[in-house]
C-alpha cells in the first residue's frame, strides 16, 4: 500500500473524498475496486458512527391497509417503522441479553410473581410531552384488552394487575414468570401517550425518529427526533421506507442506488447479488421459519389424520435445497429449533414419507383437492414452495390446489383468516414468548387455532418453573403436542438474508430478526 493510497483512504474514511472519486483514484494506483471498497468500509467502521445523511430502505411487506397502531403490526414494514419511531420497555440485543429502553432498571420478587420496571427519566414523546409511568401502564393495559386485537395479547395474558408507584410500573402475574422482561420486548408494546387509548393509530411515539409522511403501501418518511434520550443511535438525519414488494425491483433499486438497504433477498439470487459491485449480502441464521398453517377448528383440517397426512407429504430436505438454496435448515412442525434455550434435540425429526402420508390421508376419509393459498409476500420463494409442496403431496395421492393471492391485503385478508395458507414467523427470544404469542389457545395470533388444554397448562406452569431441567422437559412435551396434534407445517427454518450497498456501514449480525431485528436504520450510519 503506497503512501498516496493511505492518504486517499484516510480522507475518504473521514468523508473528505467521496467514494466514487476514491475508487477511481485507487484504480489509477493499481488497487482493484473490490479491495479498495473493502478497505474503505473497514476504515469507515473504525472511524465510528457519524451523523448526517439520508437513508432510503426498500422493503417487502407493506400494504395499503397498514396502520400506525402498534397492536396491528403484522408484516415487515410496520415492524420496521415501529422500531424507527417507537420505544418498548426493554430491547433484546444481538447476544440475546436484555437492554433497558424506556425502563432503565427492573427487578422481581423472590417468587417471580411481581416485576417492577423503573421508567427512564427525561424521556419525551414527539409532541414534547414527558413519558410517564402511567403512559407505560396504559400502553400495557390496552394491549391486554381483548378489544385491541393486539398481536401481543398472548404474552399479556397471565398478568393479573398493572399498577404505578411513582416512576415505577408494577406488573403482578397470576403465576410466577421468570421470563416476563423478555415478553416486554414484544414489538407491539410500543409506548404511546395515555397508552394509545385516545388515538391508537396516532403519529406520536417516543422513539429516535418521528413521522413526517405516511402513504401506506407506498412510502413512509421520518426525521430524527432531537429530544430522544439516547444520542448513541439515530445517525441519519432522515429515513425513507419505500414499499417494494417485488423482489427483482427491490434488488434493482439497491444496485441503482435508489435505496441503500433492502430486506428479504431471495436465496436463489443471493449469490449473484452479492457479486455485484459495492453490494454486501448478509445472511443470519436464527429462529425465523417459513410455514404452511392449517386451522385446526375448520373442516377439513379439524381432522388430525388429514393434518398428519399433509405433514408427512412434504419433503423438507428438498425445500431447504431448492427454496432456501442452503440458507436455512429443516423444520420439524414445531416453532422451536436449536437457537432457543432449553431446546430438546432428542425429539425425532419428521421426514418425508409418502406411504405413511397416503395411509393417514385415506384414514381421514377426505377426497378432492385441498386449497392452499400463497403469495409472493408470504415469504421469499413462497409461490415456488407451494408448487413444490404440491409435487411432494401428489406422490401420496393428495391433490393440492394452489391459489395465488395478491400481496396487498394478504396479511389482513388471508393470513389468520383463511384455513390453509403460507406464512412466516420471525421467532421470539424465548420459548415462552413464541408459544404464548401463537399457540396459547386464547392468543389473538393463534393462527393455527390450536386448542389443547394440556399445552396451555404446561405453558403456564413452565413460566414459573425455576428448575431448568424440569422446564426443558415441559417445553419438550409442549413441542411434541404442537408437532403431532397442531396445525403447523414447518418445513424449514430460514436464514434472514438482507443486503446493503457501500454507502452505509455499521451492520451487526442479530439473530433475533431480519434487518438487525428491525433496528438497522437506527444503528447504521452513512459511509459517504
Amino acid at each position: 500500500m503506497t503512501d498516496e493510497f493511505r492518504y486517499l483512504l484516510a480522507r475518504a474514511a473521514r468523508g473528505k473524498l467521496d467514494r466514487r472519486a476514491f475508487l477511481g483514484r485507487a484504480a489509477a494506483l493499481g488497487v482493484a475496486g473490490t479491495a479498495a471498497s473493502t478497505m474503505l468500509s473497514s476504515a469507515v467502521l473504525a472511524q465510528g458512527p457519524r451523523r448526517g445523511g439520508h437513508l432510503a430502505v426498500g422493503l417487502q411487506g407493506g400494504e395499503s391497509t397498514n396502520s400506525k397502531d402498534p397492536a396491528t403490526f403484522a408484516s415487515q414494514v410496520p415492524f420496521m417503522y415501529g422500531r424507527i419511531t417507537g420505544e418498548t420497555l426493554v430491547n433484546i440485543n444481538a447476544a440475546g441479553d436484555l437492554e433497558g429502553a424506556a425502563a432503565e432498571e427492573w427487578s422481581a420478587s423472590a417468587d417471580a410473581t411481581q416485576w417492577r420496571f423503573k421508567i427512564r427519566g427525561g424521556m419525551q414523546f414527539h409532541n414534547g410531552q414527558p413519558v410517564t409511568a402511567e403512559d407505560v401502564a396504559q400502553t400495557l393495559r390496552r394491549h391486554s384488552n381483548e378489544d385491541s386485537q393486539s398481536g401481543a395479547l398472548g404474552v399479556m395474558r397471565g398478568i393479573a394487575d398493572i399498577s404505578v408507584s411513582g416512576d415505577t410500573v408494577v406488573l403482578t402475574t397470576e403465576t410466577p414468570n421468570a421470563d416476563l422482561p423478555y415478553l416486554m420486548a414484544d414489538y407491539h408494546l410500543i409506548i404511546q401517550p395515555n397508552g394509545g387509548m385516545d388515538d391508537p393509530a396516532g403519529p406520536v411515539f417516543s422513539g429516535p425518529y418521528r413521522w413526517v409522511e405516511d402513504e401506506p403501501g407506498v412510502r413512509h418518511t421520518f426525521e430524527r427526533f432531537d429530544g430522544y434520550w439516547n444520542d448513541a443511535v439515530a445517525h441519519f438525519d432522515t429515513i425513507e421506507i419505500l414499499v417494494i414488494n417485488d423482489a427483482t425491483a427491490r434488488n434493482s433499486a439497491l444496485q441503482s442506488g435508489q435505496v441503500q438497504l433492502i430486506n428479504r433477498v431471495e436465496p436463489r439470487v443471493a449469490g449473484l447479488l452479492g457479486r455485484a459491485p459495492g453490494i454486501e449480502v448478509l445472511s443470519t441464521a436464527g429462529r425465523g421459519h417459513y410455514v404452511f398453517i392449517m386451522h385446526c377448528n375448520t373442516a377439513p383440517f379439524d381432522n388430525n389424520d388429514l393434518r398428519m397426512a399433509l405433514k408427512l407429504a412434504i419433503d423438507r430436505e428438498d425445500m431447504v435445497e431448492r427454496i432456501l438454496r442452503g440458507y436455512g435448515s429443516v423444520g420439524n412442525d414445531m416453532p422451536i429449533n436449536a437457537s432457543y434455550p432449553l431446546f430438546d434435540d432428542t425429539i425425532p425429526q419428521r421426514t418425508y414419507d409418502p406411504d405413511q402420508a397416503r395411509f393417514y390421508y385415506e384414514r381421514s376419509g377426505h377426497s378432492g383437492p385441498i386449497q392452499l393459498r400463497t403469495s409472493e409476500v408470504a415469504f421469499p420463494g413462497a409461490i415456488d414452495a407451494a408448487q413444490l409442496f404440491k409435487e411432494h403431496a401428489a406422490a401420496a395421492g393428495i391433490e393440492l390446489e394452489i391459489i395465488r393471492e395478491p400481496g396487498d391485503g394478504y396479511w389482513s385478508e388471508v393470513w389468520n383468516v383463511k384455513p390453509f395458507c403460507a406464512s412466516y414467523w420471525g421467532g421470539r427470544p424465548v420459548q415462552d414468548q413464541m408459544y404464548s404469542t401463537a399457540y396459547l389457545s386464547t392468543a389473538d395470533w393463534n393462527d393455527t387455532r390450536f386448542n389443547n388444554p394440556r399445552f396451555d397448562e404446561l405453558l403456564i406452569q413452565a413460566r414459573g418453573e425455576l428448575d431448568m431441567a424440569r422446564r426443558k422437559e415441559m417445553y419438550s412435551e409442549m413441542g411434541m403436542l404442537v408437532r403431532d396434534e397442531g396445525g403447523l407445517i414447518c418445513p424449514m427454518f430460514n436464514d434472514f438474508i438482507d443486503a446493503h450497498n457501500a454507502d452505509i456501514t455499521g451492520w451487526v449480525t442479530n439473530p433475533n430478526g431480519e434487518m438487525m431485528n428491525g433496528f438497522a436504520p437506527v444503528y447504521m450510519w452513512s459511509a459517504a
